[in-house]
């Protein structure tokens, strides 16, 4: 059988079988290039020039396996191949974090730099936090994308920080990113030009009728409480104490905006462009957020 064919074939069990998408891909096609090309040791952007070869039958077999795996456990491709991707960066996962899918990423990104939050950063941008960071992949790429900052990286979870170690080791960041264990922003330094937050923020509701592929992720990292925004409550009440006069804070609250807007009615922000619209990511100035909290 050739490449093509077992990936085409194994996108339509993956379709069939009901699995849930969303932690590194989007769709059927997507999964399965993704593990039938990581289980054949092939990487991800082999399938253009390799579409047409023959497969020998131990590949053929190699790849179902883990297509097979994927079926019966539920578990996210990210966790059996123990790889996530984030704007072509990659990291190491487990079941310790959840998988990395933050849209924060691409406006790190955008534009080699001159993208949409460039506006609102400046050459004074030297301290950053990236608060709730899970496997440490927001504060890889802002240390990538901008080489003159010095990043905190802060969870609750030592399970997390345990993963988010692996990745700043990976990428040789040592010396630039600081891990924290921190509740929120109790136990962090500052202050910071510049605060990143993914923060849990799924309301109880959709908690309750999550896939079973969300269900292996720490719930720790998911839950909002009845509207989502327990959490971020919280961070937007501390912030300002940890910004710097100029600071921003850019935070991701998912489909959350009609809870957002409801439960910070006079609270001034900005929604950035991500690739999934204008309501997933905002962005608020330390002056706004003293000014709310008077």
């Amino acid at each position: 059988m050739k490449l093509i064919d077992l990936i085409t074939a194994q996108s339509a069990r993956l379709k069939t079988a009901g699995v849930s998408f969303g932690h590194g891909t989007t769709n059927a096609f997507d999964e399965s290039a993704w593990l039938v090309l990581w289980a054949l040791g092939m990487p991800l952007d082999a399938l253009e020039e390799q579409a047409q070869r023959e497969l020998s039958a131990e590949e053929e077999a190699t790849a179902l396996a883990l297509v097979d795996e994927r079926i019966r456990s539920r578990r996210p491709a990210a966790y059996l191949t123990r790889e996530a991707w984030l704007q072509n960066v990659p990291f190491y996962i487990d079941e310790r974090s959840i998988v990395p899918r933050s849209f924060i990423a691409e406006l790190l990104v955008d534009g080699e730099g001159e993208g949409t939050l460039d506006a609102w950063l400046s050459d004074q941008t030297h301290t950053v936090l990236d608060l709730c960071t899970g496997n440490g992949s927001l504060a890889v790429i802002a240390a990538l994308a901008y080489p003159d900052v010095v990043v905190d990286a802060a969870d609750l979870s030592d399970d997390a920080l345990a993963v988010a170690r692996i990745n700043v080791d990976k990428h040789k960041l040592g010396k630039r990113i600081t891990l924290l264990q921190s509740d929120l922003l109790a136990s962090v330094g500052g202050p910071y030009d510049l605060i990143l937050c993914n923060p849990p923020y799924v309301n109880s509701t959709s908690m309750a009728a999550l896939p079973e592929e969300y269900r292996h992720e720490p719930a720790l990292a998911l839950a909002g409480g009845d509207d989502g925004m327990d959490l971020v409550r919280r961070i937007l009440r501390d912030a300002p104490a940890k910004m710097t006069p100029e600071a921003v804070l850019l935070l991701e609250i998912g489909n959350e905006r009609p809870h957002f807007e409801h439960a910070f009615r006079k609270l001034e922000v900005a929604w950035l462009d991500t690739s999934a619209g204008d309501d997933q990511v905002l962005l608020v100035t330390r002056e706004a957020l003293a000014r709310w909290n008077r």
